[in-house]
């Protein structure tokens, strides 16, 4: 039987940092507002061990790229959640519309009833060479 690898605590929040901050950026695109508070603590987590591994003079590369992992994925869940929020009513309106939608012609009309909506919302037609996401 081995001994587990014996690392000091700084080098381990360096890598808990990591981890925090690469799963903030994976949830961000599903779940923005878990992704935000993942963000937050990894990006808190980072900055701490950063100082500690400053000072003791080891190698700060895990910790300085969770903070700029955390950083992007707080500013990509800062916009996604904006953007659900803003548009929540019209995201609202195309999931009950999609639910009662039996044929891929009712889906359809949907999804035009949806980009017609975020049109009005915004104040701009989609262009027509971008096919719309829905």
């Amino acid at each position: 039987m081995t001994t587990p690898i014996q690392m000091s605590m700084p080098e381990m929040g360096g890598r808990r940092a990591l981890g925090l901050a690469l799963m903030a950026l994976v949830f961000s695109l599903y779940l923005p507002a878990g992704g935000l508070v993942l963000a937050l603590f990894g990006l808190v987590i980072a900055i701490r061990d950063l100082r500690v591994l400053h000072r003791k003079k080891q190698r700060t590369g895990m910790a300085t790229s969770a903070v700029v992992i955390s950083s992007v994925a707080l500013l990509f869940g800062g916009f996604a959640l904006a953007g659900q929020l803003y548009f929540s009513a019209e995201i609202s309106a195309y999931g009950e519309c999609s639910k009662g939608a039996g044929t891929v012609e009712a889906r359809q009309d949907c999804s035009n009833q949806f980009k017609r909506a975020i049109e009005q919302k915004i104040g701009v037609a989609w262009p027509s060479d971008i096919p719309f996401p829905a």
